[in-house]
């Protein structure tokens, strides 16, 4: 990125490179909603609430989630280039959809990890096909909740069977739900794009084609297709028994991230947090999926904390594993003319 980058003037070429590896932080449905301000030595990360999610999303939790992700990825990437940042969350109480201002203040060392996380912006995206069965070593697991620590999030892995069983339930429940809701449905079909150079939303390359509800597996992934299956598609699973044994099937590492508190500061570190977590594991070889039904639904939430006995809310539910062979692909992403502006 030139080494200039936090020793001086930054030209307008690099806080586009910063950019663009901000806008590869992953969003529900692909909406990315976010935008980004540039003045002088000053990186502004703004939520856009015309990205919003209303039938999903109705908090804008997830959202805030997103942007937090975003505005760790420009951090690392603005380190990996040399550069010492302050940042400033909320900046305005003021102006609710202002998240983030990253300043420049000086240059530093670029230690090897800081090139490694940098590095991994480009190559890591969700995976939603099924992982080996390698198990993910428990050091990286150690790892990922020593690097949410520093924002104050905890990252518990789901590990006893009736934490996985009360979990997996809940899951399957929420996708009930989810797709028995006429506002959702024509939301998440509102998001799904057939044109494959489409900048946003949800591919429908991107997407399995089997049926996640006959998936050989205890963790239910979202259904982007709800609505559009054959109709003689095998009836949607759901255990009838919350404390019944999980099936002997594909076995992901599931780890669950959480704060102590639920308001958009919260939302805004566990973004930040989540931003560490999925570099951390591209970085070990791994990838992430996202099983947020459960927590789409204030319900469904609620009852998940009860039944983990949680000290806090939990804000993300991640499925963990090494990819397979047949990766699912990448999704694109919106122009940088369409998120980024230049101050005068």
């Amino acid at each position: 990125m030139g080494s200039r980058m936090g020793g001086g003037p930054v030209d307008r070429e690099q806080w586009r490179q910063v950019v663009e590896a901000a806008t590869r932080a992953p969003s529900i449905h692909n909406t990315q909603p976010w935008s980004f301000t540039v003045a002088g030595n000053r990186l502004d990360v703004r939520a856009d609430p015309a990205r919003a999610l209303p039938a999903l999303d109705r908090s804008g939790r997830q959202r805030i989630i997103s942007c937090g992700v975003a505005v760790e990825f420009a951090l690392i990437a603005l380190r990996a280039a040399g550069a010492e940042v302050a940042v400033e969350l909320l900046p305005e109480p003021a102006d609710p959809e202002l998240l983030a201002s990253l300043t420049l203040t000086g240059s530093r060392e670029v230690a090897e990890s800081d090139r490694a996380l940098g590095a991994a912006i480009a190559s890591r995206h969700t995976e939603r096909a099924p992982f080996q069965p390698q198990a993910v070593p428990a050091e990286v697991v150690d790892g990922l909740q020593r690097a949410v620590a520093a924002f104050s999030v905890w990252l518990k892995p789901i590990t006893e069977t009736d934490e996985e069983v009360a979990t997996a339930f809940l899951l399957s429940r929420a996708e009930e739900i989810e797709q028995s809701e006429p506002e959702y449905v024509a939301e998440l079909q509102h998001w799904m794009r057939t044109d494959p150079a489409a900048v946003d939303g949800i591919p429908v390359g991107a997407v399995l084609e089997e049926d996640p509800a006959t998936r050989p597996s205890n963790w239910l992934i979202r259904d982007f297709v709800v609505g559009s299956r054959p109709g003689d598609r095998s009836p949607f699973h759901s255990p009838e028994d919350p404390d019944a044994p999980p099936p002997p099937v594909e076995r992901p590492a599931v780890v669950l991230l959480g704060t102590d508190n639920d308001d958009a500061m919260a939302w805004l570190t566990a973004g930040r947090g989540l931003g560490q977590v999925l570099l951390r594991v591209t970085v070990a070889g791994l990838a992430a999926s996202p099983l947020t039904q459960a927590l789409d639904w204030p319900a469904t939430r609620a009852q998940l904390g009860t039944r983990l006995s949680l000290i806090g809310h939990p804000q993300m539910l991640l499925r963990l594993g090494y990819p397979g062979g047949d990766r699912s692909p990448s999704t694109n992403r919106r122009p940088l003319a369409d998120v980024l502006t230049f101050a005068e």
